[in-house]
């Protein structure tokens, strides 16, 4: 088993069908193999604190998700609701339709509402790179740096792409060294998740994670 990948791990669960007992065994298997964190949808955060309570597995979740296109208000709500909840990580989609018309303003005091409502929680800003242009995922990751984020993220992986390593370069190029880049969306194998992290990732974001850190 490749520890060093499952420490950057996000086991993530994110589908809408996913069950208590889905969430129950990602937990376990997230205890075993000492993924970063459980990614999960903000109504699973509760349970999910509780089922990894003194494991040092971290609980993530989406806020904004997948599209977006919420309010800023109810982003930050939902991000209080999920910290409340036991969320030690949220990862929130910014307004993609406003990035592209040249909002970054808005952009811009989205991403710091949701900072701000994170009482200091780590806080990870997908910029859903399938639908933009390369500058205006430089925007969007100055803007995500600017608002103080940790992290910048590729993708849902509910558009129409997932992570490349090209983009994860040039997130990492734009960012720094001292900002996280999370790649997500679309990688599969222990291969791919090599190349991400080569690129610059610092944290991958997947469903197929036992399979990858056990070279499958």
């Amino acid at each position: 088993m490749n520890n060093r990948v499952a420490s950057m791990i996000d086991h993530t669960l994110l589908k809408a069908v996913a069950t208590p007992e889905e969430i129950q065994k990602l937990c376990g298997e997230a205890k075993r193999y000492r993924f970063a964190s459980v990614c999960v949808n903000p109504g699973y955060v509760k349970q999910s604190a509780k089922e990894l309570a003194g494991s040092g597995v971290k609980v993530c979740t989406v806020i904004g998700f997948p599209l977006g296109a919420t309010t800023t208000f109810a982003k930050a709500a939902e991000t209080r609701d999920a910290i409340a909840n036991g969320a030690d990580e949220v990862d929130m989609v910014i307004n993609v339709g406003k990035l592209k018309a040249g909002k970054d303003a808005c952009v811009l005091e989205d991403i710091k509402s949701v900072r701000a409502a994170s009482c200091g929680k780590l806080l990870k800003v997908i910029i859903e790179t399938c639908y933009l242009t390369d500058d205006e995922k430089i925007r969007a990751c100055k803007m995500a740096k600017e608002a103080g984020a940790d992290f910048v993220k590729t993708s849902t992986g509910f558009g129409t792409g997932g992570a490349t390593a090209a983009d994860v370069a040039l997130m990492r190029k734009t960012v720094g060294p001292e900002m996280g880049v999370k790649a997500s969306g679309g990688i599969r194998t222990a291969a791919q998740a090599d190349e991400m992290i080569k690129a610059g990732a610092s944290r991958l974001g997947v469903s197929a994670s036992i399979a990858i850190v056990e070279g499958k």
